[in-house]
């Protein structure tokens, strides 16, 4: 079921066919051939070398020694290096200190590289990491979340959100009501592992081919390492096969790595971590310990929230401030949460740094603002869904976010009666009821969750993009610009922006590899913005080249380059027209610049930390999702029947591209929140690490019936032609598969007890929250109770 609800209103006027409609991914023969060139797909230069590293089997401890005498002496080895070896930074932490190339002084976390080998072929490299040996002082690994709290031993300072006044109001209040949720992380197991291909060249000049979603923090990291200038490296990336935040920050390493050992050795050296040590060494979503509670009066609406957020961030800080920021300012998800007082923790334990994953924060918190509202209608005796309705922003009085932002433009309570209605729900929580009656041993829940998910980076200076473009003498377009592919379609929506500017068919336009000395000093392809900030800066180069080429065609005509229309491939003033390409070749022989850059910076953002006040996002991309599921009472099993969701993307530039992620994001939560579980032993050994210990989504865990549409509401913001980001909130519609499965859980006890279970709700999870279900709250016989 794929089908638009309503018209959008005031839609865009378009001056050709491409935007807003249903074009292929630009890459999507070539995926499915096989023919999509990615970094290990690459025909390898003369003289390529391979490289791996050594790692501790200690989680923590001062290093003692470091002996390579056995590394080097095995078969086909050229190279080994250590921090002693780095000419310039070791410390390669993207914002705040503490994460070393390799282990330096002390050992951080279980199986850190602590040296790197050069070798002939990639087995002989990997064969040859094994033999070295690493003395360390070993101590107790700090594991626990909780204790990382009751110690302060934090990455970060801890940082506040206050609203009115919480204390006041919640001893007003008729109900207070308190929970807690733990929320597991998540791997990002994508397709393509961390890779980089580096490549020395003449002058101390070195060009990296990297799997990265930040290029440009690759080049200033590799620069420093190496101790030279910026302008000496040139970073390359054409495709990722999938990111999701594990290549934000933490593909840098690898990347540096390469180029200390190409640079000594004059040879091009390639290091693709295995997927085992890449999930050993790289850092996951952040496993989160949330708290609250909430005061309500006797209807269910909330008058005073204390929330308490704890990341867990591993060893060092990478990202964790950003992200536990994100999950306050996400902790309300759609609803008012009245007098507010938030706190957020920053814990550090040492295990492998927690990074950006999809959501980057957000989803945490969200998590927390859902288990509230069950607690809530727990309480009242309500349909969680009346008590979500009820508790939505809107109106005067209840449109300020807890961080001081006014909500404007909400159109979250029409998108979720519309999907009230089409997903028929009120009928099927009858239906089920009736259901969960005549059945006692599975029992179906039902939910309904919304998202309301900030656009922008928090961090100010993130939000700006530039572009490059080129008209050539044929008519065609090259574009360039500083956001990175990772198969979530960027290149081809900026091929129809670009094709559109222009008026020409996305045939004419050619989107190339995103490289540092093309666009410089990028952003991250990151917080959904990639499309937003990158589309602008397109968007912003091809008007300065149209309005040259506007001017320059009303002089030859004798007319007004405002009324020149680029449209359908053809150039028109009046009744004079010229196809595009001839007008292009007439300008070029007149002199007239066909080139040009392209900026573009958010607006209306500001954000003050040390008051917990500001406006961090320039809008919101909101949706909704109702999750069926039927749970196996005796054994925890359980399966999602049936998913219906309505998303909010604004004008779509590509219907086909946005609902593919609203599907593929969706998909991915829902594994996040079931059966993703990240496991460590007591020495701080990730035990979940390969494709066997780690339960991702497979494609029988689709829901049978999954009907997507789309929202069709223009942005009232001045967005890229009004549409809005998708990259990342559909992954929190997937919180509806976890409230279904606490409320069939809930429907053992008539709904009336709120069921501990925190996410990942694998089977094992829900069948120990039936088993903890108070005696006395059972209204049906359970088998084995």
């Amino acid at each position: 079921m794929r089908k638009l609800i309503d018209k959008p209103q005031q839609p865009p006027v378009f001056q050709s066919k491409t935007v807003g409609s249903n074009k292929q991914h630009e890459s999507a023969e070539r995926h499915v051939t096989g023919k999509a060139r990615y970094i290990d797909d690459l025909p390898e230069p003369a003289g390529l070398l391979h490289a791996a590293v050594s790692m501790s089997m200690a989680a923590k401890g001062k290093i003692l020694s470091k002996d390579t005498t056995a590394i080097r002496n095995s078969e086909g080895v050229c190279d080994v290096i250590t921090t002693d070896d780095i000419p310039g930074h070791v410390d390669i932490a993207p914002v705040f200190d503490g994460d070393p190339i390799l282990a330096d002084k002390q050992v951080l976390f279980h199986r850190q590289p602590w040296c790197a080998v050069l070798a002939t072929s990639v087995n002989l490299a990997r064969k040859a990491a094994l033999k070295g040996t690493l003395e360390v002082e070993s101590e107790t690994p700090e594991l626990d979340i909780h204790s990382a709290h009751l110690k302060q031993n934090f990455v970060r300072p801890t940082h506040a959100m206050q609203q009115g006044d919480y204390e006041s109001a919640a001893n007003a209040a008729e109900h207070l009501i308190s929970g807690e949720v733990s929320i597991g992380g998540q791997e990002h197991m994508y397709l393509e592992g961390q890779i980089a291909l580096a490549i020395p060249e003449e002058e101390d000049r070195i060009t990296i081919y990297t799997s990265s979603q930040h290029p440009s923090e690759v080049q200033k990291l590799v620069a420093e390492v190496l101790d030279i200038k910026l302008h000496k490296v040139t970073v390359d990336m054409r495709r990722m096969g999938g990111g999701f935040g594990g290549k934000e920050t933490q593909a840098a390493q690898w990347a540096c790595i390469a180029a200390v050992l190409a640079m000594r050795n004059q040879r091009p050296v390639k290091l693709r971590v295995p997927r085992m040590q890449d999930m050993m060494l790289t850092g996951k979503r952040h496993p989160f310990d949330n708290s609250f509670t909430v005061a309500t009066d006797d209807n269910g609406l909330i008058k005073a929230t204390q929330a308490r957020i704890n990341g867990l961030c591993g060893h060092s800080a990478d990202l964790s401030e950003a992200i536990v920021d994100r999950a306050m300012f996400h902790c309300d998800n759609a609803y008012y949460l009245a007098d507010a007082d938030i706190v957020g923790y920053r814990c550090r334990t040492d295990t492998v740094s927690h990074t950006a994953f999809r959501g980057f924060g957000g989803p945490q918190g969200m998590v927390l603002a859902e288990a509230m509202i069950e607690a809530i209608a727990r309480k009242t005796g309500e349909d969680p869904l009346t008590i979500r309705q009820r508790n939505l922003y809107g109106g005067e009085g209840r449109n300020t976010t807890q961080y001081g932002m006014t909500i404007e433009h909400f159109n979250l309570p029409d998108l979720i009666e519309k999907l009230v209605q089409s997903s028929d729900y009120w009928q099927r929580r009858e239906d089920i009821k009736q259901f969960n009656q005549n059945n006692l041993v599975l029992k179906k829940g039902l939910s309904l969750t919304p998202v309301k998910f900030g656009i922008s980076f928090t961090a100010k200076h993130l939000n700006q993009a530039g572009a490059l473009v080129h008209v050539y003498t044929d008519g065609s377009v090259q574009v360039n610009h500083g956001g990175t592919e990772m198969g979530q379609g960027l290149h081809t929506k900026i091929q129809q922006i670009a094709a559109n500017e222009f008026g020409l068919d996305t045939d004419f336009i050619e989107v190339t590899a995103t490289r540092t000395d093309k666009v410089p000093n990028t952003s991250p392809t990151a917080a959904s913005s990639g499309t937003d900030i990158n589309g602008k800066a397109v968007q912003n180069a091809c008007l300065v080249i149209k309005q040259r080429l506007a001017e320059f065609w009303a002089e030859q005509q004798s007319g007004a380059s405002e009324e020149v229309q680029f449209r359908d491939g053809v150039v028109s003033l009046g009744e004079a027209k010229i196809p595009f390409p001839d007008l292009v070749q007439l300008a070029y022989m007149n002199r007239v610049s066909l080139s040009s850059t392209g900026f573009y910076k958010t607006p209306k953002i500001h954000y003050d930390r040390n008051t917990g006040k500001g406006r961090p996002f320039f809008y919101f991309a909101n949706g909704a999702s109702v999750s069926e599921v039927t749970v196996d009472t005796l054994t925890g099993e359980y399966k999602v029947d049936r998913v219906d969701i309505l998303h909010d993307v604004g004008a779509s530039l590509n219907p086909a591209i946005d609902i593919g992620q609203i599907e593929g994001g969706f998909i991915q939560g829902m594994g996040w929140l079931t059966t993703e579980e990240l496991l460590w032993d007591e020495q701080g050994r990730l035990l979940s690490n390969n494709a066997a210990t780690y339960k991702i989504p497979a494609i029988g865990d689709t829901p049978a019936i999954f009907n997507v549409d789309l929202y069709p509401h223009p942005n009232e913001e001045d967005s890229i032609y009004h549409s809005k980001a998708v990259g990342e909130p559909p992954l929190m519609l997937a919180m509806s598969v976890w409230c279904a499965l606490k409320d069939a859980v809930s429907s053992l006890t008539d709904y009336k007890v709120d069921p501990k279970l925190d996410p990942p709700a694998t089977a094992e999870k829900v069948l120990k929250a039936i088993q903890q279900l108070p005696e006395e709250a059972f209204t049906c016989e359970v088998l084995g109770r």
